[in-house]
């Protein structure tokens, strides 16, 4: 393979599980030296093993991205250690469902901080570097990866509060990718549909049965499907920006 993403550092949100699992391995088979980020410490541990039996090199770094010291210390913590930062992708997410007459009010609140507060304080923390990185890197470009959803495209009953935060995702990947493409870092959104992983383990008792019953019929995407687009998005040439993905599993009408 062509290791396009050599001597470069990759920071992955959300890494201890599922997308984010399989995008770190993912970056790393590319060459990219790639700091996992989530709050699952050993989880992490064990992914950081992975990369570097394979012959990669990892970091750890355990952290509540929606705490906003936490988010702003784990970038600082990346670029003090591997260097650098040219890839940054948002992938950790929470989702929650059921109507919004009997949802409780917790469930909202932690959608918002994760999947918008925790998003935006990783971009913010982040953006320096990668203006920085694409000015130095031979490669000529750095990349932000936001992970939004289906949900960011079409609104059903039973998600307002995550469609609302993942139609928030795409606005602001769009607006930022509008500011800094003309400085060579690419902003891109990445909406997979129903993947396998634990994201719908969240759900409350009730709705996940629900969901469950919606999807028993359906070959899931797995996380590795989301984890080719985004790779696939940050080794493009600096003349190319993959501005949007969206990825559907084959049965998938929503």
């Amino acid at each position: 393979m062509n290791a396009r993403l050599n001597n470069t550092v990759a920071l992955v949100t959300g890494a201890s599980s599922g997308i984010g699992e399989a995008t770190a391995r993912g970056l790393a088979a590319q060459g990219a030296a790639v700091a996992v980020l989530g709050r699952r410490r050993e989880r992490l541990e064990a992914l950081a093993d992975k990369v570097r039996a394979d012959g990669g090199t990892a970091c750890v770094v355990a952290a509540d991205i929606t705490d906003r010291q936490q988010a702003a210390a784990a970038v600082d913590r990346v670029v003090a250690e591997l260097g650098r930062l040219d890839t940054v992708v948002n992938n950790a997410g929470y989702m929650g469902a059921g109507q919004a007459v009997d949802s409780p009010l917790d469930e909202w609140d932690r959608m918002l901080e994760v999947n918008v507060q925790g998003l935006l304080y990783i971009t913010h923390a982040a953006l320096p570097h990668l203006l920085s990185a694409a000015q130095d890197s031979p490669r000529g470009v750095a990349d932000l990866v936001n992970i939004s959803s289906t949900g960011g495209r079409v609104a059903r009953p039973g998600t307002a509060v995550y469609n609302l935060t993942e139609f928030g995702v795409n606005g602001f990947t769009e607006a930022l990718r509008q500011e800094v493409s003309h400085k060579r870092v690419r902003v891109s959104v990445v909406e997979p549909g129903t993947v396998d992983t634990e994201l719908s383990t969240h759900l409350r008792d009730g709705v996940r049965q629900a969901v469950e019953r919606q999807i028993a019929n359906m070959e899931l995407l797995r996380p590795e499907d989301i984890a080719d687009a985004i790779c696939y998005i940050v080794t493009r040439d600096r003349r190319v920006a993959v501005n949007e993905i969206l990825v559907r599993a084959g049965e998938q009408t929503w």
